[in-house]
């Protein structure tokens, strides 16, 4: 069975990665879209130049670049709208080729939405900062305390069937993007697998986990989804 593929990549300066990333994506993706968020280099001529798709979102978070890339697809005709969205950082810090692996249990085993895992052993070493490590181990840990969930990670490498993604209806415009979209597939009663992926050190500067602020607000946003979700 064919099904479309379609690939949204949130990019903030990553001039250097991005064509990386692009590169490395398995041709059974059908389009690649990148949203530049208010980037200030080379990363939408060096997008385009790459093949992709370069949409720009002014308004600067991972969630507003995220709804851009949704919105964009909306707007395409029935024909060309995807079965599956597959989200992937332009950092280069995932393996873009494991796109197959991603995709897998979805098509195989109609699994609705699939996450990438970075699993410690296949973790480059210092890919993930000690708090970000202990970010996904206090989140998951409550998801499966509050809503009896086995997700180990928030690892931003995921794919999704294109119509449970709108069903979410997704509305964090920041740092809760992710944790917003596995609270709300739990609540609905999705099926889900994780896959264990490789993760290495990204090219350039994390805006999150590279900042004390950003560090800082991520982690509010990621509880506080968390918590609103757990009294619902």
């Amino acid at each position: 069975m064919f099904l479309l593929v379609k690939v949204i990549i949130p990019a903030y300066n990553e001039e250097a990665s991005i064509p990386l990333v692009i590169a490395d994506i398995p041709k059974v993706v059908e389009e690649i879209i990148v949203v530049s968020n208010n980037s200030t280099d080379n990363t939408e001529i060096n997008a385009l130049n790459a093949g992709a798709t370069v949409l720009v979102e002014n308004k600067k978070g991972y969630g507003y670049a995220c709804l851009k890339g949704m919105e964009y697809i909306a707007s395409l005709d029935e024909t060309q709208k995807p079965d599956i969205i597959v989200f992937l950082d332009g950092d280069y810090s995932d393996y873009p080729e494991e796109l197959t692996k991603i995709i897998t249990p979805i098509i195989e085993d109609d699994i609705d939405f699939v996450i990438g895992a970075r699993d410690k052993n296949l973790r480059e070493e210092g890919s993930m900062t000690g708090p970000q490590i202990f970010g996904n181990w206090l989140a998951t840990s409550l998801m499966k305390l509050f809503f009896g969930s086995t997700f180990t990670d928030l690892g931003p490498f995921r794919a999704i069937k294109y119509d449970k993604l709108l069903a979410l209806e997704m509305e964090d415009k920041t740092y809760g993007w992710t944790v917003e979209m596995q609270l709300k597939a739990l609540k609905r009663k999705y099926s889900y697998k994780e896959i264990p992926v490789n993760y290495r050190n990204r090219i350039g500067v994390s805006k999150v986990s590279g900042t004390v602020k950003g560090a800082i607000f991520a982690g509010v946003k990621i509880l506080s989804w968390i918590f609103k979700y757990s009294f619902k």
